[in-house]
């Protein structure tokens, strides 16, 4: 039986033509991100996974999670990078109108949650090193797609559950969250710097914090910071006094101060983030040249996970926005100009142009055969989440 909870966030926010919102599992800035099931699970015609994440935000606010699924779009055909599975328009019972981004969901928690876990320790060698590798190949292909992170951090690394059994690591990290992603710039002399930095402060770099500079260099600092903390099990910057944001911008700005690389970890360990902790950038080691280094490069292909056979099509599925034929349209600026939407007796919903001609059918399925599985799904989730992955992602 669902919760008051739960009907009260379908009945605000509504649900998808083939899910159903449940539970709240992450908040920010941008809005909320909810667990989602689907309603007819076993439907031959679903290109979506049983469980995913949805994040959605109110249509007029909405811009920062459409920005999202355009750097998404951009990005796709990585396995270390979450999966989009595409846009849709919902509406609530109050009329209230909801732009949702179709996520993939990391059973795991994210690798903040997988740190926090271990009390302050650190993880297991062998896992950090798996992780460091997976965070790598994630940035090279961003930054070979000309975009730069600008918020990489434990808490949007996610940890997705591995396609198959019987591995030494249980999860995959996956680099999520590309609410403040930017294109890379070209160097220039004349280039003009921006008036402000992206992020979070902790994981910030040198050049992002004196001259508001923030290009590929600077997500290769904060995989240094992250990579750090998974040996230590403590942020970067962290020493006996506490520290407000102020005072880690002071120290991150001023002089030619350093994270602190402890004597405990390997020596190979201290090369790799002396690679990433250089405060000039030209200097300062690149995704790929990290990739080859000793710290990483020893691991067999066969020590990360596996993904789904189908992970390339579920990247490509591209969304048709299907509207009712209505004289009352109105015009959002957020959205393209030639995009309408209809009155609260028009639907609005997205479907892959090979389920466009059997909307009809499709619907009435999803309801009648759906409905009897809702419940032996939300058994599922809920097993999951007793056992503590109750996060998608924290902004």
């Amino acid at each position: 039986m669902e919760g008051k909870q739960e009907v009260e966030v379908r009945d605000k926010y509504g649900d998808g033509l083939a899910w159903f919102r449940r539970s709240m599992i992450g908040k920010g800035g941008f809005g909320c991100v909810y667990l989602a099931i689907l309603k007819n699970p076993i439907s031959k015609h679903s290109y979506f996974p049983s469980v995913m994440a949805v994040k959605s935000a109110e249509v007029s606010v909405s811009g920062s999670i459409q920005k999202e699924r355009e750097v998404f779009t951009n990005v796709k055909g990585c396995p270390n990078i979450i999966r989009c599975f595409g846009e849709e328009i919902t509406m609530g019972d109050n009329g209230l109108m909801v732009y949702n981004l179709l996520l993939e969901y990391g059973s795991g928690g994210t690798l903040a949650d997988r740190i926090k876990k271990f009390g302050g320790n650190s993880l297991p060698d062998f896992e950090v090193k798996v992780y460091a590798r997976c965070i790598l190949r994630g940035l090279n292909h961003i930054h070979g797609t000309g975009y730069v992170h600008c918020d990489l951090k434990p808490d949007n690394i996610l940890l997705v559950s591995n396609a198959r059994s019987g591995r030494i690591i249980e999860f995959r990290a996956k680099i999520g969250d590309f609410g403040l992603a930017k294109r890379r710039t070209k160097q220039s002399k004349k280039r003009k710097l921006e008036s402000y930095w992206r992020g979070t402060p902790m994981y910030l770099s040198p050049e992002a914090v004196v001259d508001h500079v923030q290009e590929a260099p600077c997500d290769i600092w904060a995989l240094g910071c992250i990579v750090l903390e998974m040996l230590t099990g403590k942020p970067p910057w962290e020493g006996e006094e506490k520290l407000n944001a102020d005072d880690i911008l002071r120290k991150i700005g001023e002089g030619n101060k350093l994270p602190k690389i402890p004597n405990g970890i390997s020596q190979e360990a201290k090369d790799f983030l002396k690679g990433c902790f250089v405060r000039k950038t030209m200097y300062r080691w690149t995704a790929e040249m990290l990739l080859n280094h000793p710290f990483v490069e020893d691991l067999d292909d066969d020590d990360e996970v596996e993904e789904l056979e189908d992970d390339e099509s579920l990247n490509e599925i591209e969304p048709i926005l299907l509207v009712t034929e209505s004289d009352d349209e109105f015009d959002c600026g957020l959205f393209p100009d030639d995009w309408g939407f209809p009155t609260d007796d028009d639907s609005v919903v997205y479907l892959t142009g090979e389920d466009a001609e059997n909307v009809e059918d499709e619907t009435v399925s999803n309801f009648c055969e759906g409905e009897s599985k809702v419940e032996e799904l939300k058994g599922v989730v809920s097993s999951t989440f007793d056992a503590g992955f109750n996060r998608f992602v924290a902004c």
